[in-house]
């Protein structure tokens, strides 16, 4: 396959994931090279003034304009589907940058409550102090999120599935609603990715990406980045060129080295993490696992409607609370005791003392974050090691 004869169109996900983006350089590599460069020159000021000016496509300052970068950009758009993609310093600086790019003072925003404890931190405190509210609504309930939706609401913002309770909301219901009411509908696809779902082909506006997780698959790197249609996706690079919150070349390059292997990984993740839910829901110790791959999940059929997987995270609660759930944590010998996920290597940790930790005890509560709730992503390790692993602290409390 060559360059010239490349139309993303004809192609499937997975050789998207491996070819999309790149076009050989005059040195005509294989991999795509990293131009580890702050700045470019210009053969002459005329050309200079053409490139600053907008005149002239090309390269100007690595802070919003990197070849590395951009082929990130390209194929994670190809492989959602968009028009156009930012790529952003980590994935709260994608959703920041949603925010400075889209609202301003005044707007309002309508977000599910069950969203990762920092982007509930960003909605309500530090955008709260520049004008902009945040209501907060049940998940997958289309009627709440309906009735707080006012003529100020600019975003509607959802994580689907959300973390770490695997609840799972109608995206294209919710994109008729958003739209009913002049709104854009933003979805963190971070849990699933493009592999599993393409919330764009649902009627998102915008889909935001931790690239920190899955995208890259082996815990290297930080990095965020939102798709969606060029009009949109114009503002928001507004803000990453002025503002600065931009992606390295070189994590752009480690991204894309993950993506390679992104649809192969998710499958495999989800395999597992199948049969490790499976297994966890009939161990007694477990009082409930939140997995929507479950058929006891309560939106089970509307997560295999607009999923082609469910993702690799477990939400499971444990008999006895805190004291159960840190005992179940501190006997695994395999698993990494961590806040990261989206990792080969399978992570656990204490949401309501770490990644949620920052939440008021009552947000807490509406989202579902438990004392007994321990979360697990499921990596790539062998399932029957996994299944040990856990077995050595649940079998002291059954």
């Amino acid at each position: 396959m060559h360059e010239h004869d490349f139309d993303g169109d004809a192609w499937s996900l997975d050789t998207l994931a491996v070819r999309a983006g790149h076009v050989r350089s005059a040195e005509q590599e294989h991999s795509e090279p990293i131009f580890a460069t702050s700045s470019f020159v210009y053969g002459s000021a005329a050309e200079a003034a053409r490139k600053f000016a907008g005149e002239e496509p090309g390269n100007i300052y690595s802070r919003f304009t990197n070849p590395t970068v951009r082929v990130f950009e390209e194929r994670l758009a190809a492989l959602e589907g968009g028009e156009r993609c930012v790529a952003t310093s980590s994935g709260m600086a994608a959703i920041l940058a949603t925010a400075l790019g889209l609202l301003e003072a005044g707007d309002e925003i309508v977000a599910s409550r069950s969203l990762f404890g920092s982007t509930v931190s960003l909605f309500s405190k530090y955008l709260g102090k520049f004008g902009i509210t945040t209501r907060y609504v049940e998940l997958g309930n289309l009627d709440e999120w309906q009735a707080a939706i006012t003529p100020d609401t600019k975003l509607l913002f959802a994580e689907t599935p959300s973390n770490p309770l695997s609840e799972v909301v109608d995206i294209a219901a919710l994109a008729e609603i958003a739209h009913r009411h002049g709104a854009w509908l933003a979805i963190d696809n971070c849990f699933l990715t493009p592999a599993l779902q393409r919330p764009l082909e649902l009627g998102a506006d915008l889909v935001i990406h931790s690239a920190t997780k899955y995208l890259d698959g082996q815990g290297r790197a930080i990095g965020g980045a939102v798709v969606g249609a060029d009009r949109e996706l114009e503002e928001l690079f507004g803000v990453v060129r002025t503002c600065g919150p931009c992606m390295s070349p070189f994590n752009a390059w480690i991204f894309l080295k993950g993506l390679e292997t992104l649809g192969l990984r998710m499958r495999a993740h989800c395999e597992s993490a199948l049969a490790l839910a499976q297994w966890l829901e009939a161990h007694p110790a477990v009082a409930r696992v939140h997995y929507s791959g479950l058929k006891s999940h309560p939106q089970h059929a509307l997560a295999r409607a607009q999923q082609t997987g469910f993702g690799a995270v477990l939400g499971v609660e444990i008999a006895g609370g805190r004291e159960g759930a840190w005992s179940v944590i501190d006997a695994t010998r395999l698993m990494s005791i961590t806040g990261n996920l989206g990792d080969a290597k399978t992570t656990i940790t204490h949401p309501a003392t770490t990644t949620h930790g920052r939440l008021s005890d009552e947000q807490k509560v509406a989202s579902g974050i438990s004392e007994g709730l321990i979360r697990i992503a499921v990596g790539l390790e062998g399932l029957a090691d996994l299944k040990a692993d856990l077995a050595r602290g649940l079998d002291r409390l059954a």
